[in-house]
């Protein structure tokens, strides 16, 4: 019926759509990096868009022989026309602003962790060994070490600020993470289960968003990916692992609690 070429930008579309001249019943987005961002810019102004769930739309594009994106727009379009699509929710803002703290705190965690293993292997080549430290015992271990070694002693000094810089913004954005939990009833109610601290609570918390969107708590499982495959055909019934679909970070944390649980 109508086909045209914008920015990928909440005005752009909202103007686009409000030319046409006539009411959209249905808009629909596959879900993807700018999706939350022209999603909630095109709710505020009254517009039906839906976020289709990624694998469904590539499921249904699979036998197209050349793959573009104005084929990709126009089997979106078919989708929403023909209503076979999964709606994905999309989260509030302020669980959006939480799931950028916690992917923040992990990426400055693995950094740290990462500069830390490199400069042992680094030692353990010239047969100098960290052993067990701490956070604290970490720096003077290393310096201990490489005293009397120039070539060492620069490389140590230029990995260690490296890691002080890194480690001094985890614990700023860990600090920060702990000041939120204890101002959300929900994390605070998580916490009370044995293993479950802020970041696990905050995880999941902000993952769930709106607990409404669930008929039933067993529903949570499946959303998460916890509950196992299923094929069946004629006499053929076999019951697989766990299908590991949706939030993969939530999956971590919930086993982490678990194993804190089990061994601690």
């Amino acid at each position: 019926m109508c086909e045209a070429k914008v920015a990928s930008e909440p005005e752009v579309l909202i103007g686009w759509f409000g030319g046409l001249g006539i009411a959209a019943a249905r808009i629909g987005l596959e879900a993807g990096p700018l999706s939350q961002w022209l999603y909630a810019g095109m709710r505020a102004v009254g517009l039906p868009v839906e976020l289709a769930e990624t694998r469904h739309v590539r499921a249904a594009f699979k036998t197209m022989p050349v793959k573009t994106d104005r084929k990709d727009a126009r089997g979106i379009a078919q989708l929403m026309r023909l209503g076979r699509f999964r709606p994905v929710h999309c989260k509030s803002l302020p669980a959006q602003e939480v799931r950028a703290l916690l992917t923040a705190r992990k990426l400055l965690q693995s950094k740290n962790h990462d500069v830390e293993m490199s400069l042992r292997g680094v030692l353990r080549g010239f047969g100098l060994k960290v052993g067990p430290t701490t956070p604290r015992t970490f720096p003077n271990r290393i310096r201990e070490l490489v005293a009397g070694h120039a070539t060492l002693l620069m490389i140590s000094e230029a990995l260690l600020a490296a890691r002080g810089a890194l480690f001094e913004q985890w614990q700023k954005l860990e600090k920060r993470l702990r000041s939120l939990a204890r101002e959300d009833n929900r994390v605070r109610l998580l916490m009370t289960a044995p293993g479950v601290g802020p970041i696990v609570g905050l995880t999941y918390a902000s993952a769930i968003d709106d607990p409404g969107r669930f008929r039933s708590s067993k529903a949570v499982g499946a959303y998460f990916g916890l509950t196992p495959k299923k094929y069946q055909s004629g006499e053929t019934n076999v019951t697989g692992r766990i299908s590991k679909i949706g939030d993969g970070g939530v999956r971590t944390a919930l086993y982490e609690a678990a194993n804190v649980i089990l061994t601690r």
